[in-house]
């Protein structure tokens, strides 16, 4: 009972809305990545509030698993939990955000050490994306930040990159087998999250199959949305 209990608790806790709440607090509305719309539209310090929530629900699991001597297995589940409450919440039906903020978090309490190798690629993203805007002078403060700016199709690729490594890195430093495995469960549904997302809208275009997978997979976008900033940027031009 104990063990569902942890579980159940951990899934409850990553639907848990509190995105939209911060929004309603700051009475504006949140529509594509709610990470970055809320960084944009009710400011850095809620945003950052916003963050800390995310990586604080794909913690507590693990680490209350680990405080109160659970087994290892269930403790991997329950962190797996709560990252499937953020992509499926009970309280959004089923609908909910991709889960990267959310699996950093809960690998980082799952596997510190192997996270901080998996991290590199994030890390070399995070400068590719936001260096440029932080060494332009006439950026304003917010453009400046991680958040700032036009989509990058780079962040994605070193999301996707760390998640991929995770599970290797784990198995080198001699993790355990079910901490290996969590890693591993939790690269399957960040994946699975990824290919079925508003996949219907894909359908729809007309894209070849190839460029449906080549885009969800590698980039964590729609083959609409791709289309509309190349669009975007053909009229700025």
């Amino acid at each position: 009972m104990a063990d569902i209990a942890l579980i159940l608790g951990a899934y409850l806790l990553g639907s848990a809305p509190h995105l939209p709440a911060l929004a309603g607090l700051r009475h504006v509305s949140l529509d594509g990545d709610y990470h970055s719309s809320l960084w944009h539209k009710a400011g850095i310090p809620t945003g950052l509030v916003g963050i800390l929530g995310e990586f604080a629900k794909g913690i507590i699991p693990v680490i209350t698993g680990r405080l109160f001597d659970f087994d290892l297995a269930i403790t991997a589940v329950a962190g797996l939990a709560a990252v499937c409450g953020q992509m499926w919440p009970v309280f959004a039906r089923f609908d909910g955000e991709k889960g990267n903020t959310i699996g950093l978090a809960m690998a980082t309490a799952l596997a510190t050490t192997a996270m901080i190798i998996a991290i590199i690629p994030v890390a070399v993203a995070v400068a590719i994306r936001t260096l440029p805007r932080i060494l332009n002078r006439g950026n304003s403060h917010k453009r400046r930040s991680i958040f700032g700016g036009p989509p990058s199709l780079g962040m994605p690729l070193g999301m996707i990159s760390a998640f991929l490594v995770l599970p290797l890195a784990s198995w080198y430093l001699g993790k355990p087998l079910e901490v290996i495995l969590g890693c591993l469960g939790l690269l399957i549904i960040i994946l699975l999250r990824r290919l079925t997302a508003g996949v219907r809208r894909d359908f729809k275009t007309g894209a070849h199959m190839k460029n449906i997978l080549k885009n969800r997979l590698l980039y964590d976008r729609a083959v609409s949305v791709i289309r509309g900033n190349e669009g975007s940027a053909k009229r700025a031009n």
